[in-house]
């Protein structure tokens, strides 16, 4: 019994010493031969060999050890709280402000006579919409549906107008056209083609422009959209042929050539869209309205008027913007070879150009010809992004991460809507028959108060997100004044209607070719508007001085 006693004992102290120091001890005293607190595999693995004359010591060892760590940790700083970041804006309320302020001020001015309160506050709404998208002081998308909320919120508009507009052919078809680009590019068709275009053109940066310039014209008359013709198809090719330049606005390069690329193309768009009735959708419309009014415009008598001051206007717009706005890498005489180098290393087209091709050339078909069948351009352009899709050259889930595409469609369908509303509410209808009454009393000869006209047409667009939209409101009112002043009904329902598409250079929302452009991110705003308007008294000095000497000439008047 003697030779077991001592292990109880040394036993014993390990189950005093351990339990001094906090950790858990047995309640009932253990009989038997090894007397342990400890699971076996642990003692193993501390080194203590139970039932030993060992297993004092190590108790003590272990008993220590839980000290130390206490001590360490009651010696070792506390972790200190990461700070809390300062607060900051989503906005830039300066800006936002100011577009509130603007709204603000004109929805407390009293409405004119002959304006409802409605129309009046949704003018007020519109005009601080506008002013927010020149000024952004949230991304263009967000600034919109700020506006539509403020006009919900305060009656003006009901849900179903406010988003009337999403179901607009319009704002889809540019959308679309992105998600086209993105398949034109991704599939490596665009570098192809821009290399082409480099190899044979490339020498010049203007010589590239002018080669884009003068092909989307010549399709011009036969694809009957602008937004389809422009987004669709020259704004990927665009788009590739400045990444292939290395001109990239994520990186920082916009201004080597894509910024005076980008703003030239859709500059010149406005201008072929005059040139032709099957250029711009629009056109036919002014072609009624003009019937209606008991004059006949035909395809070739528009054709011939839109000739000289179209090819004069095609002609210089790029050397205008070439010197205001130039861009960075003029000359490269080494570009086409550097360019038919990298044909070579593409090598034969691969399945996905072929099926891009493919899709492109049934789209561009569609868009000439769908209208003898009932197709529209959307439609059509539905068709060439299903063969994409299906045939996975593009997936649906890199058309959700194309931002522009869904922030334009956002911010274009909401000026649309509230742009549509202000002539439902009358508030266009007064603002024209203001204008008859002004220039009717004048008692000017007909060539002056035509130009006023004119004038008043053209500026007023900047209220408008839609050629087809000012022409119905407008166009009708104009030409019965300009006619009832003394102008040539001809002349002045060919004038009208051509400025129609020009006037569009304006702003960055007044003709289906500016957001895809636009929202390239190539062009800042400012700029934009500052040449738009620059350009546009270039446009109206030709149309009405060269286009004037030229109609003189075909007998217009």
């Amino acid at each position: 019994m003697q030779a077991r006693a001592a292990p109880v004992r040394g036993m014993a102290a390990t189950r005093a010493q351990v339990s001094s120091s906090g950790l858990p001890m047995l309640t009932r005293p253990c009989v038997g031969a090894r007397l342990s607190i400890i699971s076996p595999s642990f003692s193993q693995q501390m080194g203590i060999k139970l039932g030993s004359s060992a297993a004092p010591l190590a108790a003590k060892q272990f008993s220590a050890r839980p000290q130390r760590v206490v001590a360490q940790a009651a010696a070792s700083p506390a972790p200190v709280a990461p700070a809390t970041p300062p607060f900051k804006w989503g906005a830039n309320m300066k800006d936002l402000v100011t577009a509130i302020g603007v709204a603000a001020i004109i929805w407390y001015l009293p409405a004119p006579l002959g304006v409802s309160a409605k129309a009046w506050h949704l003018l007020a709404v519109f005009v601080g919409t506008i002013v927010g998208i020149i000024t952004t002081p949230l991304p263009l998308g967000a600034v919109a549906m700020l506006g539509l909320g403020a006009a919900m919120l305060t009656k003006v508009l009901t849900f179903a107008e406010a988003f009337s507009a999403f179901s607009s052919e319009i704002p889809w078809l540019i959308a679309i056209a992105y998600w086209l680009a993105g398949g034109f590019i991704k599939s490596g068709l665009g570098n192809r083609i821009a290399y082409a275009i480099v190899s044979a053109f490339g020498k010049t940066s203007l010589g590239l422009t002018y080669s884009l310039v003068f092909a989307e014209a010549l399709l011009s008359p036969a694809i009957p959209s602008v937004a389809a013709r422009a987004g669709g198809i020259f704004f990927p090719l665009a788009k590739a042929l400045c990444l292939a330049c290395g001109s990239d606005p994520e990186k920082g390069t916009q201004r080597k050539l894509g910024s005076f690329l980008m703003l030239t193309c859709f500059q010149t768009s406005c201008v072929s869209s005059a040139m032709f009735i099957t250029a711009m959708a629009a056109n036919p419309l002014a072609v009624n309205l003009a019937a209606s009014a008991g004059i006949n415009i035909s395809w070739g008598t528009w054709a011939l008027a839109g000739l000289v001051p179209g090819i004069v206007c095609l002609s210089l717009v790029p050397l205008i913007l070439y010197n205001l706005y130039p861009p960075e890498a003029k000359d490269t005489p080494d570009a086409p070879l550097a360019a038919k180098k990298e044909l070579e290393k593409l090598g034969a087209l691969s399945l996905n150009e072929k099926i891009t091709a493919g899709a492109f050339a049934v789209t561009v078909a569609l868009w000439i010809f769908g209208s003898a069948v009932g197709v529209n351009a959307v439609t059509a352009a539905i068709v060439g992004l299903t063969i994409l899709l299906v045939t996975n050259v593009i997936t649906w889930k890199e058309c959700l991460a194309n931002g522009p595409a869904w922030d334009t469609l956002t911010w274009f369908a909401a000026l649309i809507a509230m742009a549509a509303y202000l002539n439902k509410f009358g508030f266009i209808p007064w603002f024209s028959d203001s204008v008859v009454k002004v220039v009717s009393s004048m008692g000017l000869e007909w060539q002056a108060a035509f130009g006023i006209v004119v004038g008043l047409y053209f500026y007023s667009h900047y209220f408008f997100a839609s050629g087809a939209a000012h022409i119905g409101a407008m166009y009708t009112a104009f030409l019965a004044v300009a006619i009832a002043c003394g102008t040539p009904p001809m002349l002045a329902a060919v004038a009208l209607g051509q400025l129609s598409n020009l006037m569009g250079c304006l702003t960055t929302y007044g003709i289906g070719s500016a957001p895809p452009y636009f929202g390239a991110g190539y062009v800042p705003q400012g700029e934009w508007l500052k040449f738009g308007f620059i350009l546009s008294i270039f446009y109206l000095t030709v149309w009405l001085g060269v286009g004037g000497v030229w109609w003189k000439f075909i007998g217009l008047w």
